[in-house]
């Protein structure tokens, strides 16, 4: 019976061994798509106890614990302290057994703090004041944190209308991991609610020095912004989309649909909503692909669900799921509008739905390009609801049958935690297990072990991103 969480955690065969303590374990992190509080690292925050650097803003635990029977004052509660809520985070561990949770959960406590013993009630206590003396030394402060598990760089994701002071004084102080910002312009085309749409373009307005009275407009304030994100170090974009748009439209339909929603505030129909974000997406690529950006798609999710929480606690909060949307079609017309015109630049695709797996590693093989270099349209790695073992060895299966795992940029935390470094580890363990489960049982050869290593492992770990962003 093998031990939990060892040094060979994941880790089943002496191929998958090798591979993981030679070639991947050590390698600087670059984490290109994070949620993180840009402040706290501009700050080197230090966190008063586990449960504000664990458990604030972490949907994932509290969609565990209501599971598990928690009441929502526990998780989410203003007046509930800090031990109370974490005491309930330990009595729910236990039961998250097979689910990604687990893992992570003792991943964490034994790399960040040195902890080794299973999360419980009985350990609550001993853990946390641990773990809470620990936060408070230099060494488990924000940045602190981002040394210890040899952070190269992050990029965090940020809107247009950001001043992204915390970044240019991150860059000024001469910390040694790069945090640079992405452009997130969801708003900018979120036009369902006129009203929010225009206090949001007239925010707009008043960051970039333009005013914003036709289409045109936003688009020039738009690029004024995209340009200062590219001074400040901005090498990517992100867009979180339902489903990909790729309407037919013409300037004059845009304009007018422009000045229907945010001149006469009048609510749009379907068909003029995805006409119009079409547009915004095909400028937002044109904009991308001229500065030489990467520019990356999460696709799938149905967010909000419950209504009644939406208006307690606001998005983001664990009530969102996996959708279930047609999108081959309008997938592959949005990217060849772009390759017609050749301003397809580089594409990272995110499905949710794991039922489009094959799907999007189809997809990528109609549009590389050579003059970028190899593996220009990227298989994004297994993105929230797939982030964990199963749902990555599928993703990266699906790539391998159908295109070049080799050429593959590799993982991300998609988090807001500092704590959620380790998630590169349980991705570089899943994927040595998978390659060196194919050498055990002669499916690769063993004779080619330092080649899979060196040119496989080390580079999806960590080499590819290195070289395809260029950071």
């Amino acid at each position: 019976m093998k031990a939990f969480n060892d040094e060979n955690f994941l880790l089943d065969t002496a191929a998958a061994r090798q591979l993981y303590h030679d070639y991947a374990e050590g390698l600087p992190i670059i984490d290109y798509h994070c949620h993180l509080i840009p402040e706290y690292v501009a700050s080197d925050h230090r966190f008063p106890n586990l449960s504000k650097i664990w458990l604030e803003g972490d949907h994932y635990k509290w969609r565990a614990m209501r599971t598990n029977g928690v009441d929502e004052r526990f998780c989410t509660g203003a007046n509930t302290s800090d031990w109370e809520k974490f005491e309930k985070w330990a009595e729910t561990v236990p039961y998250t057994m097979r689910n990604p949770l687990y893992h992570w959960t003792h991943l964490e406590l034994k790399t960040a703090f040195g902890v080794e013993k299973l999360l419980n009630p009985a350990t609550a206590r001993e853990i946390y004041d641990h773990c809470t003396a620990m936060l408070q030394t230099p060494e488990r402060t924000a940045r602190g944190l981002m040394r210890h598990y040899n952070v190269e760089a992050v990029c965090t994701t940020d809107d247009p209308v950001d001043s992204l002071e915390h970044h240019l004084k991150v860059k000024n102080d001469g910390f040694e991991v790069k945090m640079l910002p992405t452009w997130r312009p969801d708003k900018a085309m979120a036009v369902e609610v006129p009203a929010d749409f225009k206090a949001y373009l007239d925010r707009l307005a008043e960051v970039s020095g333009v005013q914003i009275s036709r289409f045109a407009d936003l688009i020039q304030a738009l690029q004024v912004r995209h340009d200062f994100f590219a001074v400040a170090g901005c090498r990517l974009s992100d867009h979180g989309i339902e489903e990909f748009y790729a309407e037919e439209y013409t300037p004059a339909e845009i304009e007018a649909i422009f000045e229907k929603v945010y001149t006469r505030g009048e609510k749009l129909t379907d068909n003029e909503i995805k006409k119009f974000k079409t547009a915004m997406m095909v400028e937002f690529a044109v904009m991308d692909h001229d500065a030489g950006w990467t520019q990356q798609f999460h696709y799938g999710a149905i967010r909000n669900n419950n209504s009644r929480m939406m208006a307690q606690l606001g998005p983001d909060t664990g009530f969102d799921s996996i959708g279930d949307f047609t999108v081959a079609k309008k997938m592959s017309k949005f990217l060849d509008m772009l390759a017609g015109r050749d301003k397809l630049g580089k594409t990272i695709i995110y499905n949710l739905n794991p039922r489009d797996n094959e799907v999007v590693a189809t997809m990528l093989g109609n549009f590389q390009d050579g003059r970028y270099g190899a593996g220009k349209i990227q298989f994004g790695s297994g993105w929230w609801f797939l982030d964990q073992k199963d749902g990555m060895e599928k993703q990266m299966t699906a790539l391998s049958n159908l295109g070049l795992l080799s050429r593959f940029v590799g993982m991300l935390t998609d988090s807001r935690s500092f704590l959620s470094y380790p998630r590169h580890e349980y991705f570089r363990r899943t994927l040595c297990n998978l390659l060196g489960t194919d050498i055990e049982k002669g499916l690769l050869p063993a004779s080619e072990i330092d080649f899979i290593g060196r040119e496989i492992v080390a580079k999806v770990c960590y080499g590819n991103a290195k070289e395809y962003f260029k950071f």
